[in-house]
């Protein structure tokens, strides 16, 4: 299960989401471990039913008020209640104080508090939508990822079998690569979001050059951050006596983190324009995104072709007897 330490969150974010510590240093060891966002209301005003404890709690405008307007004693012990749960830790928006019963308890239970300057809705969309984006299901594959006509396409195969250099080929012809060699892919609201492994740059190996930066040689709209991924072309040796798909009316699938998207095995063999191929695979994915597939018209138009010249077979026969 992943886990985001409170201390890690607070440095890395404190900026981005406005953030100081309003606890002692030693409340940041706790550890963030669901996504999801939660407002006490209910649990301030002694319901635990139903609790998320194992949220991070947010307090706005209308939580501090209504703390503020408790007795000192009745604040205390409302505060107390609630501090019994393992809760990693608290975020007060727009500023607000937060009442000393709440901080000293904090500090004496090791719950951190921290406060943003932020609006409360800003906050919290903000924030859950980096939450996100951090627990979301990942995975890591070896190859290449590149969004020809707007359609991301995975590229894999065996090392060395040339998905740099289609890719590179892809390029030069004003498409945009996403990564090269390893490929992160995040599931985002069942979508498969492809990404980079690392923050180094748009770089690739080609076999006998060595690294290029595909940024500084062709400029920064052949490169791009992330993609959603569309289709996979699986690049294979030529083999004689492998049947291959030649129509196209069986479509295969590959299953990533859940998802299936369409899969093509590619047959690479010299002399052939493999980038021209993938070109033309985008273009049709995108034709049968808006429900025209070629190979099943190309079956209708047959098939009737097919019964027309039966029924004149049938016809000359009956005019025969």
């Amino acid at each position: 299960m992943k886990k985001i330490n409170i201390k890690e969150f607070y440095q890395t974010k404190k900026e981005e989401f406005s953030l100081t510590l309003v606890t002692n240093p030693k409340t940041l060891d706790n550890v963030i471990v669901n996504k999801y966002l939660n407002r006490p209301g209910l649990a301030l005003g002694g319901y635990f039913e139903r609790f998320a404890n194992e949220r991070i709690q947010i307090l706005g405008e209308t939580e501090i008020s209504y703390l503020q307007s408790l007795k000192d004693e009745d604040l205390y012990d409302r505060i107390k209640e609630i501090f019994v749960y393992e809760i990693p830790c608290f975020i007060v928006t727009k500023g607000l104080s937060v009442p000393e019963q709440m901080e000293y308890l904090a500090n004496e239970m090791n719950i951190a508090i921290l406060s943003s300057r932020l609006q409360t809705d800003k906050l919290y969309h903000s924030l859950r939508k980096f939450l996100e984006d951090v627990f979301a299901p990942s995975q890591t594959i070896h190859g290449t990822l590149v969004d020809v006509f707007g359609v991301g396409i995975l590229i894999t195969g065996k090392s060395g079998i040339g998905k740099s250099e289609c890719a590179l080929d892809l390029v030069e012809r004003g498409h945009r690569l996403i990564t090269d060699d390893v490929v992160k892919i995040k599931l985002r609201e069942d979508v498969l979001m492809g990404s980079s492994s690392n923050d180094y740059g748009h770089f690739m190996e080609i076999r006998g050059v060595g690294l290029i930066d595909i940024e500084k040689m062709f400029g920064i709209q052949a490169a791009r951050i992330q993609k959603r991924l569309d289709a996979q072309i699986e690049l294979m040796p030529w083999q004689d006596n492998m049947d291959y798909e030649r129509i196209g009316l069986s479509d295969n699938f590959v299953d990533i983190l859940g998802v299936k998207i369409p899969i093509i095995y590619l047959p690479v063999s010299p002399g052939k324009n493999v980038s021209v191929i993938m070109e033309v695979v985008a273009m049709n994915h995108i034709l049968k995104t808006y429900g025209y597939d070629a190979a099943k018209v190309y079956t209708q138009k047959l098939q009737q072709d097919l019964q027309r010249k039966s029924k004149i077979y049938n016809t000359l026969l009956d005019d025969k007897e």
